[in-house]
């Protein structure tokens, strides 16, 4: 028997992890899973200082072999290369924030941190856009002009990107009131197709670059003379990760946090009203909101399905309370949260996660044991060192982390009670351990994620949500020209061209069409009303998460009325962060998840042939989304 038969995978968990994290071999294959968790060991110790004895290497060995609990797909995938030894703290950390208060840093950060992989949450309420200075009062001609006299030749590098993108910006901003013209170079970016060297996958050209120096000009020429608007900064966002590209893969992950009673905004995703450019779905848009009786009709335009559903974010109970009802770890700097709202931020700041396969475990002192060594892990890589400076302050001083559990509603009845109980033992062993070693205390610890790449690996639920079905599909993007998608076709599954909101396809993508089912003894999205979610997230925001509890809870339109009487009851004081989606019947087109019946699974099933082998597969052909509903980036 192979290796990898030996380890407990989910359906799709063996090809998941080949795609996704499994790095080149010397010998020209991919790695398989001991490998990973051997790279990763060794790089706990070499390049995060984490001093790891031989047993308890052997420990965290067998805690990752059984999929008893895993580092980040961040970690999973960087750590022991280079690109950590290079950059440092942002190649590992998933999540980051930025609030919209000056006219170029902002942004500059959010494509930096977006081309790094990591997701990126931005404040545009209006208290913080009104502080932006006016645009200058003449138009800006900006042109492409690849020569080498152009003003600007940019660079192939990350850098050069930001570099271009900041000089865009700054045209509009003179502080006499002057604008100023130019004209740039692209021909020393490596054409569409090169091989990326550090994080991986394929050059997407500098066409994408272009349209969206072009778009966000034409923005800020729009304005001339006056204020940017929060939706105009939700353009700007929204284009810039539209620009980040590998492969013709989207490996950009948005969060908007805007006010609640900002009517532009609310409708800036009403689909339902034509005319919406297609870059808007690049972000999940939520309203800050501490009173919930404040919320105008507007909003639940999105909730009988005009649109996309906004989330919730209340920011103070984000500042104020760790766990519901304890407020000895007080957070006064939270500004907004990362792309899926499960981490709590304050202004530049980043912070890791890692994943607890809450069905594997067997005993408590077990659980507790995965979550000792999870956190050492997260511990030492927020000391490493990060050359943006104003993230590297706020991220050593907070040492925020998320040690998440995933699973959640497979596990059993005593699985979930010893949540409380180990939260309790990992506070006291954060103080121990920081004063030991010269650390700061972290602000937070826990938290409870989407998950939706790493919960695939062990095939169980994906954060806190329910099975989606017992019997569903399983969408996932990759390039169309790829040789994953290749595969694909050739074992029979359905491949797709991706369609854009416009009704228009995208032949760049396809999405490719999995038959999954989970265990019946699972709990169902359909077996629970929107209420018995809601009170899953209440339950966790008190046992377990000091951060967040991010969940998208499916609901039916007939549930609205109770819906918002849970929220009158409950948002004020028990409620950090909260998102909701359709069940069915939302209009997304290839949602990433679809109900079938046992009937149809069967039949998929019989007409496809599994893929167990992807040695000869191009890396970072598939987009597998690490949020349940597709917003998150590939690690």
């Amino acid at each position: 028997m192979s290796t990898e038969q030996l380890i407990p995978w989910g359906e799709v968990g063996y090809p998941t992890f080949k795609r996704t994290y499994a790095r080149p071999t010397e010998d020209g294959k991919t790695e398989e899973w001991p490998d990973t968790i051997e790279r990763v060991i060794k790089a706990c110790n070499d390049q995060l200082g984490c001093g790891f004895q031989d047993y308890e290497k052997d420990e965290i060995r067998e805690i990752m072999m059984n999929l008893k609990g895993t580092v980040a797909g961040r970690f999973l995938w960087q750590l022991g290369t280079a690109t950590v030894d290079r950059l440092g703290l942002p190649s590992l950390q998933n999540c980051s924030f930025v609030v919209v208060d000056d006219p170029v840093r902002p942004f500059t950060w959010a494509f930096e941190m977006l081309m790094l992989g990591s997701g990126v949450g931005f404040n545009i309420q209006r208290e913080h856009v009104y502080q932006l200075p006016k645009v200058g009062h003449v138009k800006v001609n900006i042109e492409r002009k690849d020569e080498n006299d152009a003003d600007f030749i940019v660079p192939d590098s990350r850098e050069g990107w930001v570099q271009l993108l900041e000089r865009v910006i700054e045209s509009h901003f003179w502080q006499d009131g002057s604008c100023e013209d130019f004209t740039f170079a692209t021909h020393l970016i490596r054409p569409k197709g090169a091989k990326i060297k550090g994080f991986g996958g394929t050059a997407s050209g500098s066409e994408d670059l272009v349209w969206g120096m072009l778009e966000i000009n034409r923005i800020l020429n729009a304005k001339s003379g006056r204020r940017l608007s929060s939706v105009d900064c939700l353009d700007i966002m929204n284009i810039i990760g539209k620009i980040v590209v590998a492969g013709n893969v989207r490996r950009s992950a948005q969060i908007a946090i805007g006010d609640y009673d900002d009517i532009e905004y609310l409708r800036a995703k009403r689909w339902d009203l034509g005319g919406i450019p297609n870059w808007r779905a690049m972000s999940n848009n939520s309203v800050a909101c501490d009173d919930i009786t404040m919320l105008p009709d507007e909003f639940w335009e999105g909730y009988n399905g005009n649109g996309e559903p906004y989330g919730l974010i209340n920011l103070a109970n984000s500042r104020t309370q760790g766990r519901l009802g304890e407020t000895q770890y007080p957070d006064p700097d939270v500004m907004g949260y990362n792309p899926c709202a499960e981490q709590s931020l304050a202004n530049f700041e980043t912070c890791c996660l890692a994943e607890i396969y809450l069905p594997n475990i067997e005993s408590k002192d077990e659980l507790r044991k995965v979550a000792r060594y999870l956190y050492r892990i997260n511990k030492h890589s927020l000391a490493i060192p990060c050359s943006l400076k104003e993230t590297e302050s706020i991220v050593h001083r907070n040492m925020r982390m998320g040690i998440g559990v995933t699973g959640y509603l497979q596990a059993t009845e005593e699985q979930r009670l010893w949540l409380s109980d180990v939260y309790t033992y990992l506070r006291k062993y954060d103080e121990e351990y920081s004063n030991h070693h010269g650390f700061p205390c972290s602000i937070k610890i826990t938290t409870v994620k989407p998950s939706g790449t790493l919960s695939l690996l062990a095939g169980v639920t994906p954060g806190a949500h329910p099975g989606f079905s017992e019997f569903y599909i399983r969408r996932i993007r990759m390039a169309a020209d790829s040789e994953l998608a290749r595969v694909a076709r050739r074992n029979g599954y359905h491949v797709e061209y991706v369609r854009n909101f416009d009704g228009t396809e995208d032949h760049s993508t396809v999405v490719v069409s999995f038959p999954c089912k989970f265990p019946k003894d699972t709990k169902f999205a359909e077996d629970m009303t929107a209420i018995d979610q809601l009170e899953v997230i209440k339950r966790l925001q008190t046992e377990w998460s000091d951060n967040s509890v991010s969940v998208t809870i499916y609901y039916r339109k007939e549930e609205l009325d109770d819906i918002k009487q849970w929220l009158a009851n409950n948002y004020n004081f028990s409620v950090k962060s909260v998102s909701f989606l359709l069940h069915s019947g939302h209009g997304f087109v290839q949602a990433p998840m679809e109900e079938i019946s046992e009937t149809r699974y069967h039949e998929e099933r019989s007409n496809v042939t599994p893929i167990t082998s992807l040695d000869s597969v191009e890396l970072d052909d598939v987009d597998i989304a690490d949020c349940d509903t597709g917003a998150c980036p590939v690690r």
